[in-house]
């Protein structure tokens, strides 16, 4: 069940199960076991309810060649009882993608801008996006988040973004969960769970107060563990011991599901 209002971040390697978890939700899946929730709605039971409590935004855009932008929010209108147009336009014009324009004359960047716009025109309590920047460049990824953090923000919705991208995550997301082999490894806020984690090379003695999560391959070919601290007073020094890094705790927890442990 999604419960947690803000911007959630969604990480694992392929496989892991991201997007049949988002097709869950949709109702687009049936769950292999467990249930799924959407505001207490079972997604598979009751497809219609669960759908007008979403907006859903793919890794690949699908617009219509032919239609203007213009044309693609007026389509959704008529898909979607109280969709909200001028707001999905408003977006779309600070960005200065040309409503005139037909789908297959975009950019790939305003192209998702386009995508995640019909999404946020439905006023949705839920959000998910399936990795929907893994083909932008740096520019657009940082317009695509600075449009989704600020609608998220006004409209109180909770959004669960797919992305591979660590900074991109930790510049616009409250909150984490680390999925492998359709398990949650990981899952808090943010700056909780970095404060939480120390990194050290291959210490000769565990630090004080930590317990081990990982061993994997850093920058420069060499190996270092992770470690989650649980003293209430932090841990003693150790040589070569230091607060682990977002990306650090990402890459240990994901080396964690990959052994099996």
């Amino acid at each position: 069940m999604i419960d947690h209002p803000g911007l959630i971040a969604l990480v694992g390697p392929n496989g892991a199960g991201k997007s049949t978890l988002m097709k869950v939700w949709a109702g687009l899946e049936r769950p292999a076991a467990g249930q799924a929730r959407v505001y207490g709605v079972d997604p598979w039971r009751q497809r219609r309810r669960a759908i007008a409590q979403l907006g859903y935004v793919p890794q690949a855009p699908a617009l219509y060649r032919s239609l203007t932008v213009m044309q693609h929010l007026d389509l959704a209108s008529t898909e979607r009882d109280g969709y909200d147009v001028a707001l999905a336009r408003r977006y779309l014009v600070d960005l200065a993608v040309p409503l005139s324009a037909k789908g297959a004359e975009l950019s790939g960047g305003q192209r998702a801008q386009v995508s995640l716009a019909i999404a946020l025109g439905t006023r949705a309590r839920v959000l998910l996006l399936d990795e929907p920047m893994a083909s932008l460049d740096p520019l657009a990824r940082r317009e695509f988040l600075a449009v989704l953090t600020t609608a998220v923000s006004e409209s109180g919705a909770t959004a669960l973004l797919s992305s591979h991208v660590v900074s991109d995550i930790e510049d616009a997301c409250e909150r984490l969960v680390v999925l492998g082999e359709g398990q949650v490894l990981l899952d808090g806020r943010i700056s909780d769970l970095v404060a939480a984690h120390a990194v050290s090379a291959t210490a000769a003695r565990a630090p004080m107060g930590a317990t081990h999560v990982a061993r994997f391959m850093a920058r420069g070919h060499t190996k270092q563990e992770l470690w989650r601290l649980d003293g209430q007073g932090g841990v003693a020094p150790v040589d070569e011991f230091r607060p682990a890094t977002l990306e650090e705790v990402v890459v240990g927890y994901l080396t964690l599901g990959r052994s099996g442990r």
